[in-house]
């Protein structure tokens, strides 16, 4: 069984458990907001709140969010720069990926 295949049902089961702690509604309601928002709604409110407190973006926020802006934006070098930065700041589990972005952003501008 994969990774993301046990984490799905252990996060199935944590919310049936009795006395489970609940998703919170603002956690909730930021995942469904983002999952469908447009790439430029998404950079604009993370750079909002990165200039007002770079630390205080959850970093499994910050992931998602970029996530989600380089599926939809895969051939934007600038954009792929700025995640893998991004990563490299709360590495090492990410760095592979961040040198994988920054490849492919070099690779988009030859």
């Amino acid at each position: 069984m994969s990774d993301l295949t046990r984490l799905t049902r252990d996060l199935i089961e944590s919310t049936y458990e009795e006395n489970a702690q609940k998703i919170p509604d603002l956690v909730r309601d930021f995942i469904e907001k983002i999952t469908f928002a447009k790439p430029e709604d998404i950079l604009a409110a993370v750079h909002n709140v990165l200039a007002e407190d770079w630390m205080a973006m959850p970093v499994w926020a910050r992931n998602l969010a970029y996530r989600l802006v380089c599926l939809q934006r895969p051939d934007d070098p600038e954009l792929l720069r700025e995640a893998a930065a991004d990563l490299f700041s709360f590495g090492p589990d990410w760095d592979g990926i961040a040198e994988g972005l920054r490849a492919r952003a070099t690779q988009l501008e030859n």
